[in-house]
């Protein structure tokens, strides 16, 4: 699986691309973007002073701007790499100082919220063409970014019907640029998707390192200290920022809603053949789902190493 970033681009891509939130996404994108040359000025903006600060020392960006309107000021290319539920207030400030034809993306794991709640404050003229790249850790902030974050992960672009075409090409570049596989799909389609692949298994993980965190002191500390090797997954899981999947359950509440039915219906049916001695059923039901993890080896998604092909060092780049 390839690990690194190709070589610059023969010219920037943009003039003024802004960057705004600088948490692992974030300072991915600007580390990437820095190295490859995107832009002819990297704008990154975050609301935290201290972050700002870091961003400074480590170097990433041409301009750091604490405050969201002088940094959209003039950029032809704006990427929201904040909280879902904060893109709302951020649109509204942001609008009036968009300049006409710029683009506005994100980086969100939920899109059709993302356009009911940012278009409206968008002047007309600017494309919104949203953006999710499929890719990221447990960890947060400015200094768990890294460049080659998004190399053979996916990107999914979810732009409505009426797009500007030029400017969902851009984005692409963007994103073939940072070594991404690009797929094109409705905003409705991506949620209902992701709420199975990412955000149930987000919320069954939670669920499980709760249930372990409410058991007697006694017990709990067992548990931590024989965890095998699916309980520490878990735990890697529900380590995720807090504040970005409260945001993801809140803002695609049916998709998850409807996905945690049909997981809880088929819960039930795997209790049901335990209850029975149904072994039959169970080595039937196992089978399936192994042959879901060769698939994603197969596609490039994973590799067949023991512990999901990570190692401590590549872990926290």
């Amino acid at each position: 699986m390839a690990d690194q970033l190709g070589p610059a681009v023969a010219k920037p891509l943009f003039n003024r691309l802004t960057i705004i939130g600088l948490g692992l996404i974030g300072s991915s994108l600007a580390r990437m973007a820095k190295q490859k040359g995107l832009a002819q000025t990297l704008i990154a903006c975050d609301s935290s002073p201290a972050v700002c600060a870091r961003v400074k020392e480590l170097g990433f960006a041409d301009e750091i701007i604490a405050e969201p309107e002088r940094a959209v000021d003039q950029a032809d290319f704006i990427i929201l790499c904040v909280p879902v539920g904060a893109n709302e207030a951020l649109a509204k400030r942001i609008g009036p100082h968009i300049k006409k034809g710029a683009i506005v993306s994100d980086v969100g794991s939920v899109k059709a919220s993302v356009i009911a709640k940012v278009a409206p404050y968008l002047p007309q003229g600017t494309h919104l063409i949203p953006a999710h790249p499929v890719a990221g850790t447990e960890f947060s902030g400015p200094d768990a970014g890294f460049a080659t974050l998004f190399v053979n992960r996916w990107c999914i672009i979810t732009p409505a019907p009426q797009s500007d075409a030029n400017a969902i090409e851009q984005v692409k570049s963007l994103w073939l640029a940072a070594g991404s596989n690009v797929e094109v799909m409705s905003a409705e389609h991506h949620d209902l998707v992701l709420a199975i692949t990412s955000h149930l298994p987000h919320l069954i993980a939670f669920n499980i390192v709760g249930t372990a965190a409410a058991l007697e002191e006694g017990t709990k500390s067992e548990v931590i200290k024989f965890s095998a090797g699916g309980f520490r997954d878990f735990t890697r899981i529900a380590a995720s920022d807090p504040v970005m999947w409260r945001d993801v359950f809140l803002n695609n509440k049916d998709a998850v809603l409807e996905m945690l039915g049909r997981f809880n219906a088929d819960l039930l049916a795997l209790e049901s053949m335990i209850r029975k001695d149904d072994g039959e059923g169970l080595f039937q039901l196992f089978t399936r789902t192994r042959a879901i993890r060769r698939s994603i080896i197969e596609m490039g998604q994973e590799t067949p190493k023991a512990d999901f092909g990570r190692n401590s060092s590549s872990d926290q780049k």
